[in-house]
């Protein structure tokens, strides 16, 4: 029988676990939260969103809650993220979460992380491109990858906020400056490219999305993103017609949204399922599972620019091994010149901007 100091314990538990004050997310109530399940916790690994509470960030904390291979999941952001947490970590799946708000609470966020996923930043509306996001975004980057050198300079980053062409660049430069930086380890993630071309590919085609799988390489912003139509899986061809059809909707999929959306958001949805197809095979790769092959905006030689969007193989460390182009067609090649040219210039800002 359960002696009455136990009992009482497990109601302090309990209560503390409960009581609203604890919404605040304060740090002693972090911690009451963790106890009450830490042992409870699945076997998995430890993942960190920085932007939890946004367009993108909520449904993202919601599908890596789902995730079998997450244990414990920090959800940070300068606002709203005591009641996305609380939301969240009311589904009965194995995952730990806990939730920190603004910046005094980042390191306590980040300690310890496996993967940090970035959706953070302000979103794309009507009539803004993805070049008008950049001051503010990259100051938000740039402060949240000084507190992953600090506080998990091993862990792997999946960064998605916009514009990616020169994030990326803003944060390989903080983690040099820190001297941290690991290549292998800064993911930009385009794999709403690659969602978008498997599924317009797939409606051309008549078949499954899921049974189409299309190479997008280059960059995440209108011409820089070049889908291989020549090489998509399975074999097939495509029309001349087609192929500028596919080429431009798959590369103005994200205005598509906005438009639609008009004015109430951009591409969230998707782009959280593509984040999260993303990270789990990221996860998958740090397990040590053979063969987990991506598209990613990384650290590169595949061609003279530094950064590119190519297939990487990813495995504990990160991208283990980044793919070459393979071969292209005469289309494929105009459109590598005119990615490559708008690419480097949106490299060379962010550098820019990080070396200021």
């Amino acid at each position: 029988m359960e002696s009455c100091t136990e009992a009482n314990q497990r109601i302090a538990r309990l209560a503390a676990h409960l009581h609203p004050s604890n919404l605040q997310m304060g740090e002693s109530s972090i911690l009451r939260q963790a106890n009450c399940r830490a042992k409870g916790a699945a076997p998995g690994f430890k993942v960190a969103i920085l932007g939890a509470a946004g367009g993108i960030g909520q449904p993202l904390a919601m599908l890596m809650k789902i995730n079998p291979l997450v244990s414990v999941l920090h959800l940070y952001d300068v606002v709203n993220s005591p009641g996305v947490t609380a939301d969240i970590s009311h589904m009965d799946t194995g995952a730990v979460v806990r939730g920190f708000l603004k910046q005094e609470q980042l390191a306590s966020a980040l300690t310890g992380m496996d993967l940090v996923i970035i959706p953070a930043g302000v979103p794309r509306k009507p009539g803004m491109t993805r070049d008008d996001l950049f001051n503010i975004n990259a100051g938000i980057v740039r402060t949240l990858c000084e507190g992953i050198a600090k506080c998990c300079p091993k862990a792997i980053v999946n960064l998605i906020s916009n514009p990616v062409n020169s994030t990326v660049p803003i944060a390989a430069e903080v983690f040099k400056k820190a001297g941290t930086y690991d290549p292998k380890r800064l993911l930009g993630v385009t794999m709403l490219d690659v969602v978008r071309a498997n599924t317009f590919v797939a409606e051309v085609l008549g078949l499954d999305p899921r049974e189409v799988d299309v190479p997008v390489v280059g960059g995440h912003a209108g011409v820089t993103i070049l889908p291989l139509l020549s090489q998509v899986k399975p074999p097939c061809s495509f029309t001349p017609e087609e192929t500028e059809y596919l080429t431009n909707r798959i590369q103005n999929g994200g205005t598509e949204v906005v438009e639609a959306k008009a004015g109430a958001g951009s591409a969230t949805l998707s782009m959280a399922y593509a984040a999260v197809k993303f990270a789990d095979a990221c996860l998958r790769g740090i397990r040590g599972d053979k063969d987990v092959v991506a598209c990613a905006f990384v650290d590169s030689q595949v061609t003279e620019l530094p950064f590119f969007a190519t297939k990487v193989r990813l495995g504990p460390n990160g991208a283990e091994e980044v793919y070459q182009l393979g071969p292209l067609n005469a289309y494929e090649r105009a459109g590598l010149e005119k990615a490559k040219k708008e690419l480097a210039e949106s490299i060379q800002k962010g550098i820019s901007f990080a070396r200021k």
